[in-house]
């Protein structure tokens, strides 16, 4: 793996858009001092240490993966079941990506930096050169 990092693609359930996902993130730190954003899963990654040498989680919004958080950490958490579970730590920035089509799946998966979608430029809240249906039908084609 020449880029020497591996990324995570996680499902955002219940968000509607990236701008949604900004907004909750938004109001969880207005609600809570010295909140931080993380996602609590139940699984440990393997691959710990070449996640943290350079890998974001990417999610997966409707259907498509629409933006990510860099990873910065784990910790261990334990919930209120007693079970010990594992939250990845994130960094406060949302960055958008090109759309990938990625179909439903339970937990989280890897993806290979080689096969994570490009970031949109800054300032750019979506792929606007094509209509979404096109860009979703070429992207599932492999032409985009």
């Amino acid at each position: 793996m020449a880029a020497g990092f591996v990324n995570i693609v996680k499902l955002c359930v219940g968000e509607e858009s990236v701008e949604s996902h900004i907004g909750w993130i938004a109001d969880q730190k207005a609600r809570t001092p010295g909140w931080r954003p993380c996602h609590v899963t139940r699984m440990w990654p393997k691959r710990e240490a070449d996640v943290l040498n350079g890998g974001s989680l990417y999610w997966v919004i409707k259907g498509l993966i629409l933006c990510r958080q860099r990873l910065i950490g784990f910790e261990a958490r334990r919930g209120a079941d007693g079970i010990e579970r594992c939250a990845l730590l994130l960094d406060d920035e949302v960055i958008r990506t090109e759309p990938m089509p990625r179909r439903a799946f339970q937990g989280w998966r890897y993806l290979e930096a080689a096969d994570s979608p490009r970031d949109l430029p800054m300032g750019r809240t979506g792929d606007d050169s094509l209509p979404e249906p096109l860009a979703l039908v070429l992207s599932e084609i492999g032409l985009r």
